[in-house]
């Protein structure tokens, strides 16, 4: 196996850009004691319950060491570790435009279609990443690797800003001074030894005296300046989040059904972000601000036609229904009232609940 050269960040950001990314940079793998100061923080982050019901965060090696606090824990041949960001950006409406009472919000990061069909980023990233991949093996020669999309024991935004592919955001999003925050990550776990010298670039944080992620989040999931309370954040109630969601944080998750786009509609960095030109992530228009009419028909067969190969499907349909009826709640719209009473008088106990909050809200 050749070692890379010292222009390796270089030589790595030319094949991503082949591979299809927007972005790409490598950072080494400190051993277990001399990780990232950012690192040090998760440990006392799982205490604080701030992972949830999100169990696999919380996953401990037999040393009782948690896997994602150090790669080497989870990973012990792996010496670097390759980011690569794809950037997402459209030129559709944001969630803090106007819109219709009756129309839902569902991430921008789900929106994605290759030639009106799904497309799961997670796929589309991984079959890029193997690519990449398989170029440096051919420079290199053999070396051990492992590919991962939000699947591997690591926090990826940690490694983002080791290797050079942006800063982490008040808003805990990776934020890159030309692309703005909407990147989708992915990394290659590998066994390769970056020589002595080689320079570590670390993006500049330039989210200066800003606060507006912070101010604008709806359930004060950002505690902090770089801190979240992940179990406050609509994209966990929305997505993670099972049975019944907790009754003071329905009124502020609004017309959210899937995931939150607010931190970042609001970012600064965002208002010059390039839109994307990837074909393989374009928008499926039927999915942007979607009636909550038409989201309250999908029955087990449609749900599963809709969102082939989406995200979505992470949250269930009967996930995404109790999403639709506190949302429906919050319109305050007595045009759902039917559904609602159909749904409160139904058999599933977590959906008839949220309808039944939604339908005191309606006849107000």
């Amino acid at each position: 196996m050749q070692q890379p050269s010292s222009d390796v960040h270089d030589q790595i950001a030319a094949l991503a850009q082949e591979a299809g990314f927007s972005k790409a940079g490598i950072a080494p793998i400190p051993p277990p004691g001399e990780e990232a100061p950012e690192l040090s923080h998760f440990e006392p982050w799982i205490e604080r319950g701030y992972a949830g019901e999100m169990e696999y965060l919380k996953r401990r090696d037999e040393a009782n060491r948690l896997l994602r606090s150090g790669l080497r824990i989870a990973v012990p041949w792996a010496r670097s570790v390759i980011v690569c960001a794809a950037n997402y950006n459209t030129e559709a409406p944001k969630s803090i435009d106007p819109a219709s009472a009756e129309s839902g919000w569902i991430a921008r990061y789900a929106w994605t279609g290759d030639a009106g069909q799904p497309s799961d980023y997670h796929d589309v990233l991984l079959r890029r990443l193997q690519k990449l991949e398989q170029s440096l093996q051919q420079e290199l020669g053999p070396f051990q690797a492992r590919c991962y999309v939000d699947t591997g024991p690591l926090v990826e935004r940690v490694y983002a800003k080791y290797a050079g592919v942006g800063w982490i955001g008040k808003n805990t999003c990776i934020l890159n001074q030309e692309l703005g925050s909407w990147l989708f990550l992915g990394v290659i776990l590998t066994a390769l030894d970056l020589p002595s010298g080689t320079p570590i670039r670390v993006a500049q944080d330039r989210c200066g005296s800003c606060s507006r992620c912070i101010d604008a989040c709806p359930t004060g999931a950002l505690v902090a300046p770089y801190q979240m309370d992940a179990s406050l954040c609509i994209s966990y109630l929305t997505i993670e989040k099972r049975g019944p969601i907790a009754e003071p944080l329905r009124a502020q998750m609004g017309r959210q059904v899937f995931g939150c786009d607010i931190c970042q509609d609001v970012c600064p960095w965002n208002r010059r972000a390039p839109v994307s030109q990837d074909a393989e992530l374009a928008v499926r228009p039927e999915l942007v601000n979607p009636a909550l009419a038409w989201l309250a028909e999908l029955d087990a067969d449609s749900f599963r036609s809709l969102f082939r190969q989406s995200p979505v499907q992470r949250t269930k349909l009967s996930g995404l229904l109790r999403n639709v009826a506190i949302a429906m709640g919050n319109s305050g719209l007595a045009s759902y009232v039917p559904k609602l009473r159909e749904w409160a008088a139904g058999p599933e106990p977590v959906l008839a609940e949220a309808a039944q909050w939604a339908l005191a809200r309606c006849r107000q």
